[in-house]
């Protein structure tokens, strides 16, 4: 399947529609947590259980985008968007027929291993093609292109708490929500597919391409031996564990922090609270990373974790008090995590250039996977151990927002030691290569 060129006249903002629908449909996997109490009642499973499916997609997210952002890069746009249609519809009827068979592990196969490539190959189709269409504001064109994942679940998590309500939220229910996502997500996501086109003007040869770079380039495989990249590897991975710690458990996390008050939270409210979380992931994504275009990368990347740190401990200290406070540091945090997604690969085209960009963030998002399990384990592990103990309400979080402070500190500091990546690791360009040969050639005569 080759890359469909736009023809002369073609609009590039018919572009940024093609990845949305892509996006906005696997940024499902935000809205998972209205299906874990269904799943642990129905199953009999624990909060930890419950979450597997989620890691599982996440980390096979990072690793699809890891070994396939170089395939993806060379096939196109248009292949990669099939890819992902495929697998990610594909996992939810997997996980229809887990649950109404009752197999929790055929849910953990369909929507954590097939669904989770189709994360990972969906979420990096358009970066690198919108980056082509809009040079001028890479930051803008990352959080355009992001922005939708992180908004999918502002529609799924109401719409899939309504399918529970109708059709009921045992295993037979939960099969049908699963069924209706799988098939409802294949027609959304086709409208992709058929809209996606690169640039006609984009270079056609290997030796075109270089020309046409400018500033310093670096390759995927040079970049990845450069402590720049794993110093963004470190930023990226606490950013995305402190974020995901919330998002992944937030309907039952709200409802565990205000049962013990006059005020207890439903379950259609927490629904509401987890579409909110969405809405401050997706604002976040288009507003922090076009404010990146000017106030710059790392400073960006100091408020996401500088404030995001200060907001954990403000949820820690008194967020049981106030359910406001609880809402608006959780929204905050949020967006910061959206922020991060959105910025990162326009801080990875400022150190490394545009020469393979979409490859070396499909790397870098091998620190998604890692948060992807460190986010959810910690805040369950911790809260099934301390309800086991005869803990409830909020003190069965406490624990864990100290160790998400702490990890987001750790990403403050990588952020301050990213400097500008030395000279030795970027690609020669021409004119230095012919300033090499003709010594060279000098010395030959």
């Amino acid at each position: 399947m080759s890359p469909p060129v736009a023809p002369p006249g073609w609009s590039r903002w018919l572009v940024p529609p093609a990845a949305l629908s892509v996006h906005l449909s696997i940024g499902q996997a935000y809205a998972w947590s209205v299906f874990k109490p269904p799943l642990e009642s129905a199953l009999g499973l624990s909060g930890t259980q419950s979450a597997l499916p989620f890691q599982l997609g996440i980390v096979m997210l990072g690793l699809s985008a890891a070994f396939g952002g170089t395939l993806v890069e060379r096939k196109g746009p248009r292949w990669a968007m099939t890819v992902a249609l495929v697998c990610f519809s594909s996992g939810f009827l997997l996980s229809a027929l887990g649950a109404s068979l009752e197999q929790y592990w055929l849910i953990v196969f369909g929507y954590g291993f097939v669904g989770g490539i189709g994360l990972g190959i969906g979420y990096i189709s358009p970066v690198s093609t919108l980056i082509k269409w809009f040079p001028d504001r890479p930051g803008m064109a990352t959080g355009i292109a992001i922005m939708g994942f992180g908004g999918g679940a502002l529609i799924a998590s109401p719409w899939s708490a309504q399918m529970l309500e109708s059709f009921g939220s045992d295993s037979s229910g939960i099969a049908l929500a699963f069924l209706v996502h799988g098939l409802s997500y294949a027609v959304f996501m086709l409208l992709g597919v058929l809209l996606v086109r690169v640039p006609s003007s984009a270079p056609l040869t290997r030796e075109t391409a270089r020309q046409a770079l400018t500033g310093p380039q670096v390759s995927a495989n040079q970049a990845i031996r450069t402590p720049q990249f794993w110093c963004l590897w470190i930023v990226l991975c606490m950013n995305v564990t402190a974020g995901i710690g919330i998002l992944e458990k937030a309907a039952p996390m709200i409802t565990d922090f205000f049962a013990d008050t006059s005020t207890p939270v439903s379950v259609t409210a927490a629904a509401g609270f987890v579409a909110l979380l969405s809405a401050a992931n997706m604002a976040g994504r288009i507003g922090w990373s076009s404010t990146s275009d000017l106030i710059g990368r790392k400073n960006i990347y100091r408020v996401y974790l500088g404030v995001g740190a200060l907001m954990y401990a403000l949820i820690a200290l008194f967020g049981d008090s106030s359910k406001p406070l609880f809402i608006l540091c959780a929204l905050v945090i949020l967006s910061f995590y959206g922020g991060g997604f959105a910025t990162v690969p326009a801080y990875l085209k400022d150190l490394f250039g545009t020469h393979q960009v979409g490859a070396i963030h499909g790397r870098l998002l091998t620190a998604w996977s890692t948060a992807g399990v460190l986010g959810p384990l910690i805040v369950n592990w911790i809260a099934d151990r301390q309800e086991e103990a005869g803990r409830h309400g909020a003190s069965l979080y406490g624990l864990s927002f100290v160790v998400m402070i702490g990890l987001l500190v750790v990403g403050f500091v990588a952020n301050e030691l990213v400097r500008p990546v030395h000279p030795r690791h970027h690609i020669p360009t021409p004119k230095e290569e012919a300033a090499h040969v003709q010594p060279q050639q000098s010395e030959s005569a």
